[in-house]
């Protein structure tokens, strides 16, 4: 007899650990922002000398809250892995999440470092360890949202196809709004959040259509011609590599001039275009689908 409600399954569990993720994202964007991580005087685990600081809306508080997130969220990915082996899951699912809890010690390495500059470790604070986090941060949520696709029936469809490029092509549209490359907002650490809410967003959508399509060359996607697919794949590819760059420009990575300024509404206006281009493709072969029904029935 199973402990586990009926209603928590596999798949939940891991877009439940893929959410918290996402949100440990922001969160650690709006603590960078607001210069939080440098409020526990370069201290790593404790926070001020403390294992538990004040609880009060300070400097103090959000790094630590920030830590504490993130502890809970790596036991989840734990838990996702560990889940995966003992149930039935293919291989690719289980790789899947095992190279996530892998790099789960290379993500928290680099966040001790980049917290405690001339305290552990001398020039902590520098571009290249953020970077670093950001990028492994960006691995982590990718490998959960493929095992939260993968975990499960595989009923693909083309109507699928289109929900997982509405997403991607409505978050690319989001994060643009509160992007550093659009002067329509101030960017403040929350919009800096907000625009990592909706970018990570949509590269979740361009990750599930990457999988639905390749799914669809398979054979796996009724109503998609596999030619179709590989337009769609490849459109999909493109912009999911334009979309990162938005999101490390998003950084203090460079100096940010206004040709940075430029490059960065290019990429952004690139990764729009080419999902975009990707849901015309898609129409495309639904119009064509319908023709040749059509005609069939006549």
């Amino acid at each position: 007899m199973s402990l586990r409600p009926a209603w928590l399954t596999f798949r939940r569990y891991a877009a439940a650990t893929t959410g918290m993720t996402l949100t440990l994202f922001a969160l650690g964007v709006y603590t960078a922002a607001t210069g939080s991580g440098l409020a526990c005087q370069a201290q790593w685990p404790l926070c001020s000398d403390q294992l538990i600081p004040a609880m009060t809306i300070n400097p103090d508080f959000i790094e630590w809250f920030h830590r504490v997130w993130a502890m809970v969220t790596g036991f989840l990915i734990i838990g996702v892995a560990g889940w995966s082996w003992i149930g039935s899951f293919d291989r690719q699912t289980r790789l899947a999440t095992t190279l996530a809890v892998a790099i789960l010690p290379v993500q928290i390495a680099v966040g001790a470092i980049t917290v405690t500059i001339g305290g552990l470790v001398p020039g902590g604070y520098t571009v290249s360890t953020h970077a670093a986090h950001l990028i492994v941060a960006l691995c982590i949520f990718t490998l959960l949202g493929l095992a939260t696709m993968w975990g499960g029936e595989r009923a693909g469809s083309a109507r699928l196809l289109r929900l997982a490029l509405g997403v991607a092509i409505a978050g690319v549209l989001a994060s643009a709004v509160f992007s550093r490359a659009v002067p329509f907002l101030t960017y403040s650490p929350g919009a800096q959040g907000a625009f990592y809410v909706a970018g990570l967003s949509a590269h979740l959508g361009l990750v599930a259509t990457l999988v639905a399509a390749t799914d669809a060359i398979d054979g796996g996607v009724s109503g998609l011609a596999p030619s179709a697919a590989r337009t769609v794949r490849r459109l999909a590819a493109g912009a999911m590599a334009a979309l990162v760059v938005t999101l490390l420009l998003g950084r203090d990575l460079v100096l940010y001039t206004t040709t940075w300024q430029r490059v960065n509404l290019v990429t952004l206006a690139l990764a729009f275009a080419l999902a975009a281009g990707a849901a015309w493709v898609l129409r495309g072969s639904d119009a064509a689908a319908e023709r040749s029904t059509a005609i069939g029935g006549d």
